[in-house]
C-alpha cells in the first residue's frame, strides 16, 4: 500500500496551459494553478517548425493567470502554445563529483567532461535549490581566521572561517583578479565560484589565466554570462549558494565567491519591474534588498561546517554609497575597498587599507597581531592627513614622527601591500613580515 498514493499521484489526469501573451521578458499563461517559484514547460516550435520545449518560472500570480519569466530563449513563443507544469521540486546536484567542474545556472555542466551523473554520483546528492538559512542560535561564533594568501588580507582585514565579505570597486579595478588569487591560496577544502552577469570572453579568461588548473581541481565553477535570460542569471547564484551549503552540511568548511553580487540585484530587477513591481532606488524595486538579504544570510557558520562568502561589488560610476553597495555593506560582516588610483598606479592589488574593514578580526586575532595591524594603519593614516602638504612640498621633517617613518620607509611598505598575482604567502609569513615591518617603522621615530 505504501506505492499507492505514489501510482495514484502518476495516473491523476495532467492539467496544462495556454500562452495568452508574450509582452517584453515574459509572458502570460492561463489554466495552470502554479504558485510563485515553480516551473512550467512551454511546448513550442522554432523557425523550422521543429518542436522544443522552454522552461520558465512562475514570478508573480493574478486571478486565473500566471506571470513567468523565461529560463531560456523566447524566440518563437507565442499565443496559443501549450503549457505544463513540472511536478517535483528544483534539485541541485551536490558532492565530491562537482569539484573541478564548470557549470551553469541549472548545475548543469558545460565543460565537455561528461555528465556529473557518470562520476558516481548516489541520487541522494541532488538536493531542492530552496533551503534555510542556518538559525542565528544554531550557528557556531567566528573564531578562527581563514588564509586567503593575500598579505594585505590576512594582516590588516584578517577574514574569519564563515564570515560575508564583500570587494567594493568600479569595473576593471582587479576584483575578478583578487577573487582569483583567493582561489588558490585559501585554506578551505573547497572554493564555489560564481560568475554571474559577466562577459563571455571572461569567463574562459577567468578559468585559464586567473584561476588556472591549480585553482579550477579544488573548486566549481558555476556561469550564468550577461547575455543570458535575468532568471538564469539569479539562478546561478542561488545554485552555487546551495552547493556551498551541501558541502557545510557534511562538516566541511567552503569559501563561496561571487562575482558579481551588483549583476544579481540587476537580474532581480528586470524580475521585479517585469512583474510589475514599482521601481523604487534608481529604478531598483522593493524586491531586489529583500532577496540580498535572503541570498546574503545562507552563507557563514553553522553547527558544525562553515560558508565564508565572497561577494564582489561592482559600484555605479565608483558611487560607493549607490544603493546596491549601502544595502550590501549593510549585511555583510565587512568591506574591501579597491581603489582605482592605486591600480592606474600599478599598485596590486589595489586594496585600501585604511577604507577597508573586517568586523571579525577581533575575535580571531590575538592581542599581539592586532597591535601590529593597528600600528601599520596610524602610520598609513598620518601619511594621508599629511599627504596635501608631502605633494606641494610644504611638509617639514620632524612635524609628525608617523609621517617621517612613513616617508622614510615607503618602499618597504609598498613591498609588503604588493603582491603578484601568482605569488601566495602563508598567514604565518604574512605576519611576521609585518612583525619586521613595524620593528622598522617603530625604530624610524
Amino acid at each position: 500500500m505504501r506505492g499507492l498514493p505514489g501510482a495514484l499521484a502518476a495516473a491523476a489526469p495532467e492539467r496544462s496551459g495556454v500562452v495568452t501573451s508574450v509582452v517584453g521578458l515574459g509572458l502570460e499563461v492561463e489554466g495552470l494553478g502554479c504558485g510563485v517559484g515553480d516551473v512550467v514547460a512551454i511546448e513550442t516550435a522554432d523557425g523550422g517548425n521543429r518542436a522544443r520545449s522552454v522552461e520558465a518560472e512562475v514570478v508573480a500570480t493574478a486571478r486565473g493567470s500566471l506571470r513567468c519569466m523565461p529560463l531560456g530563449r523566447l524566440a518563437g513563443v507565442r499565443p496559443g502554445d501549450r503549457v505544463r507544469a513540472r511536478r517535483g521540486a528544483v534539485l541541485v546536484p551536490t558532492g565530491g563529483a562537482l569539484v573541478g567542474r564548470v557549470l551553469d545556472g541549472l548545475g548543469r555542466p558545460i565543460d565537455s567532461l561528461g555528465p556529473i551523473d557518470g562520476k558516481g554520483m548516489r541520487p541522494g546528492e541532488r538536493v531542492p535549490l530552496d533551503h534555510d538559512a542556518p538559525s542565528p542560535l544554531q550557528r557556531a561564533r567566528i573564531d578562527t581566521p581563514l588564509q586567503t594568501g593575500v598579505r594585505a588580507l590576512d594582516t590588516l582585514t584578517t577574514l574569519g572561517r564563515g564570515q560575508r565579505l564583500g570587494l567594493f570597486a568600479g569595473s576593471g579595478v582587479g576584483k575578478s583578479s583578487l577573487l582569483s588569487m583567493i582561489a588558490r591560496g585559501t585554506e578551505a577544502e573547497v572554493s564555489v565560484i560564481a560568475l554571474v552577469g559577466e562577459r563571455g570572453r571572461e569567463v574562459r579568461e577567468f578559468l585559464d589565466d586567473d584561476l588556472g588548473a591549480e585553482g579550477l581541481a579544488c573548486s566549481v565553477v558555476v556561469v550564468a554570462t550577461s547575455d543570458e535570460p535575468a532568471l538564469m542569471r539569479l539562478r546561478a547564484a542561488f545554485t552555487a549558494t546551495r552547493i556551498a551549503e551541501s558541502f557545510r552540511d557534511r562538516g566541511a568548511h567552503a569559501v563561496l565567491m561571487m562575482d558579481s553580487l551588483t549583476r544579481v540585484a540587476m537580474a532581480q530587477r528586470e524580475v521585479g519591474l517585469s512583474a510589475g513591481e514599482p521601481p523604487a532606488t534608481r529604478g531598483y524595486p522593493p524586491s531586489t534588498f529583500a532577496l540580498l538579504a535572503r541570498l546574503l544570510g545562507r552563507a557563514g557558520t553553522g553547527a558544525t561546517g562553515s560558508v565564508t562568502g565572497i561577494y564582489t561589488v561592482l559600484v555605479d560610476g565608483d558611487d560607493h554609497n549607490e544603493p546596491v553597495a549601502d544595502a550590501a555593506r549593510s549585511i555583510l560582516d565587512g568591506h574591501v575597498v579597491l581603489d582605482r588610483r592605486l591600480a592606474v598606479a600599478g599598485h596590486y592589488p589595489p586594496i585600501d587599507v585604511l577604507g577597508s574593514v573586517s568586523r571579525v578580526a577581533s575575535k580571531v586575532n590575538s592581542g599581539e597581531n592586532q597591535a601590529l595591524a593597528a600600528e601599520l594603519r596610524r602610520v598609513l593614516a598620518a601619511r594621508k592627513a599629511a599627504q596635501d602638504l608631502i605633494d606641494v612640498g610644504a611638509y617639514r621633517a620632524g612635524s609628525n614622527p608617523l609621517v617621517d617613518a612613513a616617508l622614510a620607509h615607503e618602499a618597504e611598505i609598498d613591498a609588503f601591500l604588493r603582491q603578484g598575482l601568482g605569488e601566495q604567502t602563508r598567514m604565518a609569513e604574512a605576519w611576521a613580515r609585518l612583525d619586521q615591518l613595524t620593528t622598522i617603522l617603530g625604530g624610524a621615530r
